[in-house]
This record gives structure tokens, C-alpha cells and sequence, in this order.
């Protein structure tokens, strides 16, 4: 048996007035998803449990099997391992956005305010390419990298901070993604209970860097000549997502399954790090609508000829729900349809044993909020040995709650798929 699981990160929705109350998924023909629920059986995945936030991080460590209530310390402690960063027990790793600070209004001028008065424009400095970024964050090291504190540059606007001795581990970090066209100031770090005279000294060194970053990036040579192509510019820092080395069961321990990732984000292949998963470098990938969708189908195809689960994640969806922006959403779904969902169900289709196909979003990320929900998401598990399993047409979040499957506890999926591998088809 062979096992794929695709991640449409951020995929599900709520619904559009522009698209006639359709939702993402309602709204744009996905003949391959819809195949997959036809033919499978469907449900609802609870993803984030009681009392986290909607993280990408929680949300797909329950895609993987892991329950985050068991195992999660924190989104940039994943992002660190992917980055080959080890954490000592004592160090604290941050995830480092470079944002793009500007006008109430949202332009951004060569002479831009200072950060106490400036505004979010944008969480991913314009999706500054991972090349340029590198300069910029280099360039931050060099002034404000200390021996308590280091910087590592990662893909596009993901970076990080490593921080000697906790410092700053019970403090209340915002992500930016939550707060674009927000008042910066506002959103500093804080204290997260009482706010006694530490907690605010050690804020305000945080906030300090943040200030000092823009200063060091607003007239860097590699900003000037994005404002100069009409681009954003990477112009300030932003931390969050702060935590302590994680501590996975290896998946291949749990399972008694091998097997592999394929994501362009440094989270994912964290994830996958931790649990002893292979992670597969494709080239091209890059986390947005531009990504290397045929290098990602064909590198999982590749994978499962030595492997039992691959891992297949696609970014570019919330990419575009945390812009606002549905006509691009609908375009990364029906590029994840075409160019993932339809290869990987062709191959699943010929290959002389068993297949199943899991699909699904890891959290909601809808485009008139911006930021991630805790709300179920639609999941479809699709079996080459099955046939009509459940009554229900196509693939969404509404016609999934029919299915057969119910709710589910995601991190159950991945049990839930092995533990059908010997039962008798109804074909058979």
C-alpha cells in the first residue's frame, strides 16, 4: 500500500459576495478533488485543538499524526530544525518575518515614518525573493547579531532568530500576518501576565531591534532598487513564533512507515525533520503561485518508489487568503487541482498496488479575514480499491459534512488510513 497526502495549505473558505456566496472550493472546478470524493469517503478534520491558536504550525502537525496537545513547543523551533539549526536546551528560537513598514494609507516612500508611527503593509516584504532576502538579513546580523542573538536567513521572508538563555520565551509576540494595514506600535511585544519591570525591559529589547532593523533596511541597496522595479520593500524585521526544541516520536516508530515531505517552507519540512521523514528538496519551489508544481508531483511520484507516505504541501493558498485576494486564491486551487491533485491520481491509478489519497486544507485561511480560523476543514481519503463510497458529488466544506467519515480528530487520519489497509474492498 501506498500512501499521499496533499496539503492545500489555507485552502478552505468562507463564503465570497463576490463569488455569489460560493466559497474557494465552491466557486472553482476541480474535477480531480471532485473525482477523490466521488469516489472516496469524506468528513471534516478538526485540526487545531481547544485552547491553541490556528497556527500553520499546530494545524499541520495534525495533518502528520501528531498531536500538538502532546507534542507542540512552538512554530520557529521547526522551522529551525529544517534550516539545520540545533537548539540547545537553553536557546530560543524566533520566526523572523522581513515585513514591509509604511503609510496609514499603505505606500511606502523612500522617506518612510519612523516604526513608532508606521503601519503594516505587508507581512512578506512584497515576497522578496530568498536571494535578496539573505542580503538583508545578513546585513541585520552584522549590526544587531550579538552572542545572545543570531541571525539565520531562510526562503523569502521566513527567517530566524536564535536567542541565548530563554530570553523572552513568556512574552506576547503578534504574527504579522494577523495584523497588515494594523499600527505597528500596537502590536509590540508584551508582557503576557502583569507586565512587571522584566517582562517590559525585555519587550522593549525586542521592540528596539525591530526599530533599528528599519533603519538598517529602508536605504539597504537591495531596497532601493525593489521601490526602483515598483516592489515593496523589505524594510523591518518582525518576531514571533517563539519556542524550545521540539521532541517527536519518529513517524517511522509510530507507524511502521517510511516516508517523505515535499514543501517549500521551512515549517513543513521542520515537521518533517522532527519525525524522521526524508525531506525532498525540489527546485523551483518556492511557496507562492510561482512554485515548481511539476517538480513537486514528479519528486513524490520519485519518493514512493523506496517509500510508504509521501507528504505533498502546497503553500501558495494562503498565500493568498492572508492577501486578501480571492481571484488568486481561486488560481493557486485550480493550479493544485490541475498541476498536483490530477499527476499523483493518475499515478495512484497505475501503480500495480493499493493506493489511498488523503486531500485536504490544514486550517481555514479566509480571504475576508486575512489570518487563519480553528474551524473544521473539508477532507477527502480516496482508496484505488473502492468505488463509490460515499454519496457525495464534489469536494468542499459543505458537501463533505454528508460524508461518511464524520468529524474527525486529524491527527487520527493517518491511523485511520493504515488501519484500512487489509480491510476488503468492496470490489474485491
Amino acid at each position: 500500500m501506498k500512501y499521499i497526502v496533499i496539503i492545500g495549505d489555507g485552502m478552505a473558505d468562507l463564503p465570497i459576495p463576490e463569488l455569489g456566496g460560493k466559497t474557494i472550493l465552491q466557486a472553482v472546478e476541480t474535477p480531480n478533488m471532485d473525482y477523490l470524493a466521488k469516489h472516496g469517503r469524506t468528513g471534516l478534520a478538526v485540526t487545531v485543538p481547544e485552547g491553541f491558536p490556528p497556527g500553520s504550525d499546530v494545524a499541520n502537525m495534525s495533518v502528520f499524526g501528531y498531536d500538538p496537545a502532546v507534542y507542540y513547543t512552538g512554530r520557529s523551533p521547526l522551522e529551525a530544525l529544517s534550516m539545520g539549526v540545533s537548539l540547545h536546551s537553553n536557546e530560543l528560537a524566533f520566526r523572523t518575518n522581513l515585513i514591509t513598514i509604511g503609510n496609514a494609507d499603505g505606500t511606502v516612500g523612500a522617506d518612510g515614518p519612523e516604526l513608532s508611527d508606521a503601519y503594516i503593509v505587508d507581512y512578506s516584504g512584497g515576497h522578496i525573493s530568498s536571494k535578496e532576502a539573505k542580503e538583508l538579513i545578513e546585513a541585520v546580523d552584522k549590526e544587531l547579531g550579538t552572542g545572545k542573538f543570531k541571525f539565520y536567513p531562510g526562503i523569502s521572508y521566513r527567517h530566524l532568530l536564535v536567542v541565548q538563555d530563554n530570553y523572552g520565551k513568556d512574552l506576547a509576540f503578534t504574527p504579522p500576518h494577523d495584523i497588515t494595514g494594523k499600527k505597528a506600535s500596537d502590536y509590540f511585544p508584551k508582557g503576557n501576565e502583569g507586565n512587571n519591570e522584566n517582562d517590559s525591559k525585555t519587550a522593549q529589547t525586542y521592540s528596539d531591534m525591530m526599530a533599528a532593523s528599519y533603519h538598517i533596511l529602508k536605504d539597504h541597496p537591495v531596497n532601493k532598487k525593489r521601490i526602483a522595479e515598483g516592489k515593496l520593500p523589505a524594510n523591518c524585521i518582525w518576531f514571533w513564533g517563539q519556542g524550545n526544541a521540539p521532541k517527536f516520536e519518529l513517524f517511522e516508530k509510530l507507524h511502521h512507515k517510511t516516508g517523505a515531505v515535499i514543501s517549500a517552507v521551512d515549517l513543513l519540512k521542520g515537521i518533517g525533520v522532527a519525525a524522521g521523514l526524508d525531506v525532498i528538496e525540489v527546485e523551483g519551489a518556492t511557496g507562492f503561485l510561482d512554485t515548481n508544481y511539476k517538480g513537486k508531483a514528479d519528486a513524490a511520484m520519485e519518493a514512493l518508489k523506496t517509500k510508504d507516505f509521501v507528504f505533498v504541501h502546497i503553500e501558495a493558498p494562503d498565500e493568498c487568503g492572508h492577501l486578501g485576494n480571492y481571484k488568486l486564491k481561486m488560481q493557486a486551487v485550480d493550479d493544485l487541482d490541475l498541476k498536483i491533485v490530477a499527476p499523483l491520481l493518475e499515478y495512484a491509478k497505475s501503480l500495480d498496488e493499493p493506493c489511498q489519497i488523503l486531500v485536504m486544507p490544514d486550517h481555514p485561511t479566509p480571504v475576508a479575514l486575512k489570518t487563519h480560523t480553528c474551524d473544521p476543514v473539508p477532507f477527502v481519503l480516496y482508496d484505488t480499491r473502492e468505488e463509490n463510497a460515499d454519496n457525495v458529488s464534489v469536494y468542499d466544506e459543505e458537501s463533505v459534512k454528508s460524508g461518511s467519515l464524520g468529524t474527525v480528530y486529524a491527527p487520527k487520519l493517518i491511523s485511520l488510513m493504515i488501519e484500512s489497509e487489509n480491510e476488503p474492498s468492496e470490489n474485491e
